[in-house]
């Protein structure tokens, strides 16, 4: 199904001063332009997500609170042998976190449980720094001049809402260091950003999948945002986003997650194959969350505004499902 959905070109504030959502600030932007000024509890969540693919490794950085608690971790794959480092934290009440309100400014910062993670924006681009147990991360991620990101609100009502961008394909260079290895990342690596801001109902799914390679991205979600008159589908062909305004077919075997996955629906026709799959799985009593990320390839295509196909050979990244009750 089509969506008739609206770009915005001004900065806007999320939600109204009693806290329910700005009319607005509906619709989606190139560049991030809302300021995220949520109030009080009621399942509001704030997290800042970041994946970085380099021909060696996959890593995963997530910062988060969910009121309750925050939720922290920091991830490895080692593409050769499939060997994975995960350290996961869980704060009661998300005590010592920090987030600014507004994507690409301020720092996000977080600690507990033997995680600590900072998350310094500036208008040239984003520094990472990572500790966990035998894991250090130190990165840079510019911000190219001209790049464009997805921004999106998802309105389900004036008091459940989620603002999203998703900053697909930016270049990534410094350090991973393992124990006493030190990986340097820059050549072939890319990063991708998931900056969440929002109130959400209590049981959701969703679907998001990113993969990008030289000069050309793809972002693609689902479920979650199914009848709201927004999505969060674009094409990125040199840094400049082709929104696509459509919901989505999502086609994969939840019994067997590592068989090819399929992505279909007007302008798109994505294949995606995975290499390797990370679960994820938290349970706090009347809350938890079960996630099935997957790494791998896409193939298939993307249409440009222009009506041309893109190719999506050779892109490099995940698709995954998550279901919460939060």
């Amino acid at each position: 199904m089509s969506t008739h959905e609206r770009e915005i070109t001004e900065p806007v504030d999320l939600c109204l001063p009693d806290g329910r959502l700005n009319p607005a600030a509906i619709g989606w932007t190139r560049r991030p332009l809302h300021r995220a000024n949520l109030r009080g509890w009621g399942r509001a969540k704030r997290w800042e997500y970041w994946g970085i693919v380099t021909p060696s490794h996959v890593i995963g950085l997530v910062a988060s609170s969910l009121d309750y608690a925050g939720v922290h971790g920091l991830y490895v794959l080692d593409r050769a042998t499939g060997a994975e480092i995960s350290e996961d934290a869980v704060v009661p009440l998300a005590r010592g976190a920090a987030f600014p309100p507004r994507s690409g400014e301020g720092t996000a910062r977080v600690a507990g449980g033997g995680v600590r993670i900072a998350i310094e924006q500036a208008p040239g681009g984003t520094t990472l720094r990572a500790v966990a147990r035998g894991v250090a991360l130190d990165l840079e991620v510019p911000l190219p001049e001209g790049h464009e990101s997805l921004g999106v609100v998802v309105p389900w009502g004036p008091r459940r809402f989620q603002y999203t961008v998703k900053d697909v394909g930016r270049p990534v260079h410094g350090r991973l260091t393992l124990g006493t290895t030190v990986h340097e990342v820059g050549e072939d690596a890319f990063a991708v950003l998931d900056h969440g801001r929002g109130k959400w109902p209590y049981s959701v799914t969703w679907n998001w999948a990113a993969g990008s390679g030289p000069g050309r991205s793809i972002q693609l979600g689902g479920k979650w945002t199914d009848g709201t008159g927004m999505t969060e589908n674009a094409l990125f062909v040199d840094g400049r986003l082709h929104k696509i305004g459509a919901e989505l077919e999502w086609v994969y075997d939840r019994s067997d997650w590592l068989r090819p996955w399929r992505v279909i629906g007007d302008r798109v026709q994505a294949e995606f194959t995975p290499f390797h799959e990370k679960v994820s799985r938290t349970e706090l009593g009347l809350v938890g969350s079960e996630t099935h990320q997957c790494f791998g390839h896409f193939g298939g295509r993307a249409q440009a505004d222009d009506g041309t196909w893109v190719e999506l050979d050779g892109l490099t990244g995940w698709a995954e499902e998550a279901r919460n009750r939060w």
